[in-house]
C-alpha cells in the first residue's frame, strides 16, 4: 500500500480524535459538541471554517495555487439512538446514544486528510471539507443542499466514503450507478372504534384492519412493481391495545421501503396510499399514511472511474472492486450526488478482530450494540481523501 508517510505518522492523533467522537456521540441535528470539536480542529490546522449549515453542519475551505477547479470531500457526524454494550475506555458516555455506524471514524479520516492538505498545500484549486449532520435520519445532506451549500461553496464534484465491516481490510468497493437504495420510511395509523373484546360488533377493529394491511402491502412488491426492479417493503412495527379483553381505538404500523430508483419508490408509495385507504374503508376504519423519503445513492460514471483509479494507486488494483454489490442500505449523500457529480465508496474494515468480543453479532456489523470502528483503516481512508483532492485538482503551481 502507498500510504502518505505524514498521514501514517499521524495515525495516533486520528485515533485519539476518533475515540473522543465515539465517547461523546450526539444524535441527528444535536451534534453541537461534535461540530464544535470538528470546527476547532480545522481552525487549529489554519483552515477557513464555516459553522451552522443545516444547524450543526461544518464546512472547511482550503485554497492553494491559482486553479479554478474545486472538489468536495464529505464525512457524516451523527450517532444512533442505541445503548452501547462495549466496556472499553472510549465507550459511549451518553446512555442511549452510540456511534454504531462509524461516523466517528469518517470524521477522523477527513480531519486527518485536512491536516495534511493544510500543511502541504500541494494542490491547485479549492477543497471543500463537508461535515454533514443528521445522516441517520436521512435529511442532513438534503438540508445542506436546500440551504445552498454548493452555491456558497461551489464544487465540480463531491466524494464520500463509508467503512464496511465484513469486507477484507483495506480494500475498496465502488460501482457506477446505484450503489445504495433510496428509502421511504412509513408510519400508518388505523383509527377505529374501541369495544369490549367479547362484543366486537360494537366496535370497528383496527387490529384486524392492520393485520390485513400488513399482508396486502406485500402485494405491491409481488404484483405491482416489475420483477426486475429490485425493492423491499418491511413492516417492522405494529402497536395497539393495552388489555387482552379490549379492542383498541387506534393501531400504528411502521416500516421501511427500499428501492434503487425514484420511479419505483413513487410507484410503491402511490400503491401504499391506495391500499391503506381502501383496506381501512373496507373495515369501516380510517387509514392515515405518512412517508419520509431519502433518494437512492447513484454514482456518476466518470467520477466513479476516477475514484477507482485513485483507490488503485493506494492499495493496488487487486484490492479495488469496481463492481461491488449494491446495498439496500440508504445514505443521504444521495442528495449531494443529485446536485453535483461524484461517487460514494466503501472501505473494508475487516471481520471485527479489533473489537471487544463476547456479545453482539459479527463480524461487527453496522448498527450493532457492540460495534466499534477499526482504527487500522484510518490512514488508508485519510490518504484516499488526500489523493482524491490532489489528483482531481492537480499539483499546486506558483
Amino acid at each position: 500500500m502507498k500510504i502518505i508517510p505524514e498521514i501514517q505518522s499521524a495515525q495516533e492523533e486520528m485515533k485519539a480524535l476518533r475515540r473522543w467522537f465515539h465517547a461523546y456521540p450526539e444524535l441527528s441535528f444535536e451534534e453541537e459538541q461534535t461540530s464544535e470539536r470538528v470546527a476547532k480542529t480545522l481552525e487549529g490546522y489554519g483552515i477557513e471554517v464555516h459553522r451552522g449549515l443545516a444547524r450543526t453542519g461544518v464546512v472547511g475551505v482550503l485554497r492553494a495555487g491559482h486553479g479554478n477547479r474545486s472538489v468536495g470531500l464529505r464525512a457524516d457526524m451523527d450517532a444512533l439512538p442505541m445503548h452501547e454494550l462495549n466496556t472499553f475506555a472510549h465507550r459511549s458516555q451518553y446512555p442511549g446514544k452510540m456511534h454504531a455506524c462509524g461516523h466517528d471514524g469518517h470524521m477522523a479520516m477527513l480531519l486527518g486528510a485536512a491536516r495534511y492538505l493544510a500543511k502541504s498545500r500541494d494542490f491547485d484549486g479549492t477543497i471543500v471539507l463537508i461535515f454533514s449532520p443528521a445522516e441517520e435520519n436521512g435529511s442532513g445532506a438534503k438540508v445542506m443542499i436546500d440551504e445552498g451549500i454548493f452555491d456558497k461553496f461551489p464544487v465540480d464534484a463531491v466524494f464520500g466514503l463509508h467503512n464496511s465491516p465484513g469486507t477484507p481490510l483495506n480494500t475498496f468497493g465502488v460501482r457506477p450507478g446505484p450503489i445504495l437504495a433510496g428509502s421511504a420510511e412509513f408510519d400508518i395509523r388505523i383509527i377505529g372504534v374501541g369495544a369490549h373484546a367479547a362484543f366486537p360488533q360494537d366496535g370497528k377493529d383496527p387490529v384486524l384492519t392492520g393485520a390485513q394491511l400488513v399482508t396486502a402491502l406485500q402485494g405491491i412488491i409481488t404484483r405491482n412493481k416489475k420483477p426486475l426492479d429490485t425493492a423491499v417493503l418491511s413492516v417492522t412495527q405494529f402497536h395497539g391495545g393495552e388489555a387482552r379483553n379490549v379492542i383498541p381505538d387506534i393501531v400504528t404500523i411502521g416500516g421501511t421501503v427500499r428501492a434503487f430508483s425514484e420511479a419505483t419508490l413513487d410507484l410503491i408509495e402511490s400503491r401504499m396510499r391506495t391500499i391503506v385507504g381502501s383496506v381501512a374503508e373496507a373495515n369501516e376504519c380510517k387509514g392515515e399514511l405518512k412517508v419520509r423519503r431519502c433518494a437512492p445513492t447513484i454514482n456518476s460514471p466518470d467520477e466513479t472511474q476516477f475514484a477507482a483509479k485513485v483507490m488503485k494507486s493506494i492499495v493496488g488494483e487487486s484490492k479495488v472492486n469496481l463492481d461491488v454489490e449494491p446495498s439496500m442500505g440508504g445514505e443521504d449523500f444521495a442528495y449531494m450526488l443529485q446536485a453535483r457529480p461524484g461517487s460514494f465508496a466503501f472501505l473494508g474494515a475487516g471481520n471485527g478482530e479489533h473489537r471487544e468480543l463476547g456479545h453482539g453479532p459479527g463480524p461487527c456489523s453496522l448498527h450493532n450494540t457492540s460495534y466499534d470502528f477499526n482504527d487500522e483503516i484510518l490512514p488508508v481512508g485519510s490518504t484516499y481523501y488526500v489523493e482524491l483532492a490532489r489528483q482531481w485538482l492537480g499539483g499546486a503551481r506558483a
